[in-house]
């Protein structure tokens, strides 16, 4: 499954690194785990994906959320950063994450019009349609409590779809609630506690151990620190 580099990127090490809220937040870690990136990387004016480091033969590729646990996975990337929201949804085997960095703190919750809350109680759900952008880990979350749950994937504006009839609820992170007070929504339900993780990719780790690993204790130094 492993993707193969270019032939002269046989000795260097990629760092996918997600887009959005979570970047900002993982920089301070990086740069206590003795990696600085060129600058532009945080500069949402600059078009480029790929950037070099401090670190001699050690590059960041920036990418969706999502597509980071895809990267490593497939050995695009030896290294990423990607929340376990992201791990859960996918459920690699091909990734392995030692660290949990301490950054990106939100939560994955059930949310519903607040129309709906009085008359609604979640421990007596059979059968419900749900919106959201973590189909197969709501539909596992719901399964273990014999819930069938009929899940509509959306990539975004996720919170729009009870309002516009796709479905009377949905799984989405939560950071401060105001984007689903905003929306007329209300949690009802968490289902786990996100953070984001340092991920890496198994076959890399195995041709590779002492390298990997050695980021693997900068990173997790870092994150206690």
């Amino acid at each position: 499954m492993r993707a193969r580099k270019h032939v002269n990127d046989s000795d260097s090490i990629t760092l996918a690194l997600p887009k959005g809220r979570v970047l900002d937040a993982v920089l301070p870690v990086m740069k206590r785990a003795g990696i600085v990136p060129e600058k532009g990387l945080s500069d949402p004016d600059d078009r480029r994906l790929r950037f070099s480091t401090s670190v001699p033969g050690l590059s960041i590729v920036l990418v969706r959320s999502f597509d980071v646990a895809t990267f490593v996975a497939f050995g695009a990337a030896e290294l990423g950063v990607a929340g376990n929201d992201v791990l859960m949804e996918f459920d690699y085997p091909e990734i392995y994450a030692p660290v949990d960095l301490k950054v990106g703190h939100c939560r994955l919750a059930v949310a519903e019009p607040k129309a709906m809350l009085g008359g609604d109680d979640p421990q007596r759900w059979s059968h419900i349609r749900i919106a959201t952008k973590y189909p197969e880990l709501t539909k596992k979350h719901f399964a273990r409590r014999g819930v069938q749950a009929e899940c509509i994937r959306l990539s975004g504006a996720v919170e729009l779809a009870p309002s516009m009839g796709l479905s009377e609820r949905i799984v989405d992170l939560v950071q401060t609630g105001e984007t689903l007070k905003a929306n007329g929504l209300v949690e009802v339900e968490q289902i786990a506690e996100i953070t984001s993780r340092l991920v890496v990719n198994r076959a890399a780790l195995k041709t590779r151990p002492e390298e990997l690993n050695q980021w693997i204790a900068r990173f997790r130094e870092a994150a206690d620190a």
